[in-house]
């Protein structure tokens, strides 16, 4: 039998009741006043958003007094120290760092990849304060050291890292992961290595088959915060877009004009940088040809024969005028180079990449985008400490920190 409107049964007006009653307590609970936490609750927030686990009971209390001895961003600040030493914290490099960078390392933006060259040494600078405006230009790597049964690193393969993350080893350890330089390991000439470019991962992913362009586009995701969409620019000179790019896509220039040219104008000239890069399947590593343009950047040029004829490595940063100025380039250098190292300063001293590293690192440690005008005022005082340390991330990750302890 069927019940009309008025004339429930008792249990089905007794459930309504009953979730009336659960939505009044709701509201009344969203509009009571959030307590702020206290040094303990600020202590334990900081280590677990650092760490990623909680912190042992003789750490919290040194990182809770901290907080009470000194109050204020101070306090905060101390407190996340602690969450940061490699002493203390080891987590924070060999799985919170580990985490936030994989994704950088693979076109498919993973986390969940084998520890590799280019993970340890970005963590590696991290941890030792490495200025991190020198991640695309210096000639340096992090590799592990006195581990017995450990293979030696090599440029054709990943077993080194691989088999290190396999046993155990923390990268928080200075005396079992050390820096080096990729020049005496994989015996890459030092006027060739670019930071984590020339890492073998870094190879291995962005400079593998292709034309090179994938290396560039990825640096923009990861280190300015811009996919090609949001640099498109059709006010830029065309002449340096390769062959390979046709005019005329489905025989329709406009299809060129209105959206290839806005990527390629900007992108091809500062991608030639990379011109003498090539990543083999033959060998498994990374090949560098000195003064020789690699055949990638010749191929397919039929589809447009007046296009640009790669001669060398010489790039130009066509962006420095037109709306991405606002990227914020560096006065002080020329715009223009040769070969992978200088274009790597080029990006690296740009205002872009200081507040690129900033955002990722709040959205990480605070677990929200810094959407609000207190959360973007706060990420631009960090972003000024950060570029005021010698571009020290370990800072950016404390600062973090403490702007969030209380939420």
């Amino acid at each position: 039998m069927k019940h009309r409107s008025g004339n429930r049964p008792r249990r089905e007006l007794a459930r309504r009741a009953t979730c009336g009653a659960c939505v009044v307590a709701l509201l009344a609970a969203q509009a009571a006043p959030v307590a702020l936490a206290g040094p303990a609750e600020q202590a334990k927030r900081i280590y677990e958003r650092l760490a990623g686990v909680p912190p042992s009971a003789a750490v919290l209390q040194m990182m809770t007094t901290d907080i009470t001895s000194t109050p204020g961003q101070s306090g905060l600040l101390a407190a996340a120290s602690v969450a940061t030493d490699p002493t203390y914290a080891p987590s924070f490099y060999d799985v919170t760092l580990k985490e936030f960078i994989n994704p950088w390392t693979n076109r498919d933006q993973s986390a969940f990849v084998p520890l590799n060259d280019y993970t340890a040494t970005v963590i590696g600078m991290v941890r030792d304060d490495v200025p991190f405006d020198t991640v695309l230009s210096a000639d340096i790597l992090y590799v592990f050291s006195n581990v017995s049964g450990l293979p030696a690193p090599s440029p054709a393969n990943n077993d080194h890292y691989a088999q290190a993350e396999a046993m155990g080893v923390s990268m928080a350890d200075k005396s079992k992961f050390v820096q080096t330089t990729q020049s005496s390991v994989y015996g890459l000439p030092a006027q060739a290595t670019a930071g984590v470019w020339t890492t073998r991962a870094g190879a291995q992913a962005f400079f593998i088959n292709g034309t090179n362009r994938a290396q560039f586009r990825y640096t923009m995701l990861n280190y300015l915060c811009h996919d090609m969409q949001t640099v498109m620019d059709n006010t830029r000179p065309t002449d340096r877009i390769r062959q390979d790019v046709s005019r005329s896509p489905g025989g329709d220039s406009r299809v060129f004009l209105n959206n290839c040219a806005g990527c390629h104008s900007g992108m091809d000239p500062m991608a030639q940088a990379f011109a003498y890069y090539d990543f083999s399947t033959a060998s498994n590593q990374l090949v560098y040809t000195a003064g020789k343009v690699q055949p990638k950047y010749l191929k397919n040029p039929q589809n447009f024969p007046w296009g640009f004829v790669t001669p060398d490595d010489t790039w130009a940063n066509r962006w420095r005028a037109g709306p991405n100025a606002d990227l914020g380039w560096d006065p002080n250098l020329p715009g223009s180079g040769e070969g992978a190292k200088s274009l790597g300063q080029e990006l690296e001293s740009s205002e872009a990449f200081a507040s690129c590293q900033v955002v990722k690192v709040f959205q990480t440690v605070c677990l929200r985008a810094p959407t609000s005008q207190a959360d973007q005022t706060t990420v631009s005082g960090i972003e000024q400490i950060f570029k005021s340390s010698d571009y020290d991330l370990k800072k950016v990750f404390q600062q973090s920190a403490a702007a969030c302890a209380g939420s």
